[in-house]
């Protein structure tokens, strides 16, 4: 989702005193939301529809209603409107929900004033994903078909490809080809076909075009030679991903100019990789030119990354100053790797909530998906498995979205940190598009629970040596004592190793006093949360065991008022 209250201009309208102080909260959060003034509300109201990309009025949904509704016209071009009563209790988002992001501003707006959200948008009310949601063009009967899929009605999904689409409800019955029908359908195509009172098209971003041009050519010219290109191919212009050339087009007016318009980026290659692409139109003129014997050809192959998977679906066409080629490329694959926080639903990101709806399979161990399960989507497939297999699990996930499917491969903590990420990206290739979604690792959880241990450079050490031998685990926490770093522990302690943590808090205790604090945190954030208190010299580690984080502060590291708080070393502290 994004963040709204940075990327939007929101326009605030207010008619009484505690609707403009509600109205200044909002203005003082958010670097682009503005209150507008006007000679009466209701024209403030006018004027902030006109010049804002969503408006927040705090007035009653009647009046709102009445002044708008002249103004409307299309629900993709009109700007979102969020509704907040006199008490800020509810924020309604009354248009624009999906198309212009009124519900996600909704939301935003009931965080900051602390109201209820009020969705009414019939997908988001029931947990189904919006065709309009899914980040892609959508034309057709997006309505009726979406009112089918709400229905239960059989839907028919056509795909011409393994697009990473989320998770959809069993009545959306994937089928290998169109047979005739009067039944709904989705189709996910990026070629021009005929669109019924019952039938959805999703665009998938498929489709390059190469881009070469003499220097000065007009934007104009570049634009209907593409238009035509497609046209004449049934390509939709709305699967564009991209426009490509070579570097020394990159400030070639026309043809940013005609990439600007299309709302895509212009990707740009140097000459001596566009040199390297098997072509079947080369040109020694071009080569003699610019030193590549193609550039709209080899540059549509190319695509924006670079990958080997393109298919060439219409040679260079040239006009006067312009030459186009259009390439097809494969579906990437989406790996999300999700970190869900130590264990509490309110320390799990918004970022890893969205992460888990918008994918079709979700992968990871059995007791964490326990712990998500109420907010994956119906329909989404769970890969779970035990303990010990994390391998497995990481294989598991790449090869789904090396299939073109959109994947969640979740972990606790953050997923970077002793956990998932690290597994999985030894195994994911440049077939996948990988998505990192940080979590509250369980060293943070245990720091707040604690106090402020970690309030100057600290280290993290696994005692586990299942993957690393002892000899090099000893050589770290060593160089940790040696450098005084605050030092945490994870894995510190289980049935079958015993012994470690003792070990290491020896090493530790030769470098630091007897007295320095040690800090132990079990279950941090879930049920059994336990936090425990001792030093160096007291510690028994028969208490602690794998659910533990133990944390070891530095000589300057002190107990105040029963917290342990590391110094910063401030100046004025002296």
């Amino acid at each position: 989702m994004p963040d709204l209250t940075v990327t939007t201009r929101v326009g605030l309208v207010a008619a009484t005193a505690a609707g403009r102080r509600h109205a200044h909260t909002v203005a003082a959060a958010w670097p682009h939301a503005r209150v507008v003034e006007g000679e009466s509300v209701a024209d403030a109201l006018r004027t902030a529809w006109a010049r804002y990309d969503a408006v927040v009025a705090f007035l009653a949904t009647g009046a709102v209603v009445r002044i708008l509704a002249p103004l409307l016209d299309d629900k993709r071009t009109d700007p979102a409107v969020v509704v907040v009563d006199e008490a800020a209790r509810h924020a309604v988002a009354l248009l624009g929900g999906h198309a212009g992001g009124g519900n996600d501003l909704a939301e935003a707006v009931g965080a900051l004033l602390d109201a209820r959200p009020v969705i009414t948008t019939a997908t988001d009310a029931v947990g189904l994903p919006g065709l309009d949601t899914l980040g892609w063009p959508v034309q057709g009967a997006v309505a009726a078909v979406s009112r089918a899929i709400l229905d239960g009605e059989p839907v028919r999904l056509i795909v011409d490809a393994d697009w990473p689409l989320p998770a959809l409800p069993p009545n959306v019955r994937a089928v290998d080809e169109d047979v005739p029908g009067d039944g709904y359908r989705v189709l996910v195509t990026d070629r021009v076909v005929p669109i019924d009172g019952r039938t959805a098209v999703l665009r998938p971003p498929s489709l390059v075009a190469g881009v070469g041009a003499s220097r000065g050519v007009p934007a104009a010219e570049v634009a209907e030679l593409l238009r035509r290109v497609l046209a004449e191919a049934g390509l939709d212009p709305a699967s564009l991903r991209c426009l490509a050339s070579a570097d020394v087009k990159a400030d070639e007016a026309g043809i940013r100019s005609t990439a600007d318009a299309l709302g895509v980026p212009l990707v740009t290659w140097p000459a001596t990789r566009l040199a390297t692409v098997d072509v079947p139109n080369p040109s020694e003129v071009v080569r003699a030119a610019v030193g590549t014997p193609s550039v709209a050809e080899a540059a549509a192959l190319l695509g924006p990354d670079g990958r080997s998977d393109a298919t060439l679906l219409v040679g260079k066409t040239a006009t006067a100053m312009a030459t186009v080629a259009v390439a097809r490329h494969a579906p990437r694959g989406r790996l999300a790797v999700v970190g869900l926080g130590p264990g509490a639903a309110d320390l799990r990101t918004p970022r890893a909530v969205a992460e888990l709806r918008r994918a079709a399979v979700v992968v990871g161990l059995d007791q964490y998906l326990d712990q998500v399960r109420d907010v994956l989507r119906p329909g989404t497939r769970v890969l779970s498995s035990g303990l010990g297999a994390e391998e497995a699990r990481a294989r598991a996930a790449v090869d789904e979205a090396a299939a073109g499917r959109a994947v969640a491969l979740i972990g606790s903590g953050d997923a970077g940190v002793y956990a998932m990420a690290s597994p999985a990206l030894e195994y994911a290739d440049e077939r996948i598009d990988v998505v990192g979604v940080p979590g509250v690792t369980a060293a943070l959880a245990a720091g707040a629970l604690l106090g402020a241990p970690l309030g100057h450079d600290h280290a993290y050490v696994s005692l586990s040596d299942l993957h690393t031998p002892w000899e090099v685990i000893e050589r770290r926490v060593t160089a940790a004592a040696e450098g005084d770093f605050v030092t945490l522990f994870y894995n510190p302690r289980s049935r079958a190793r015993d012994w470690q943590l003792g070990k290491a808090l020896g090493i530790l205790a030769a470098h630091r006093p007897p007295d320095t604090p040690v800090g132990v945190v079990r279950n941090a954030s879930r049920r059994g949360e336990r936090v425990h208190l001792a030093t160096l010299a007291t510690l028994d580690p028969a208490i602690v065991d794998m659910y533990s984080v133990v944390v070891v502060g530095n000589s300057d590291t002190r107990l105040v008022a029963g917290r342990m708080v590391t110094p910063r070393g401030y100046r004025w502290r002296s």
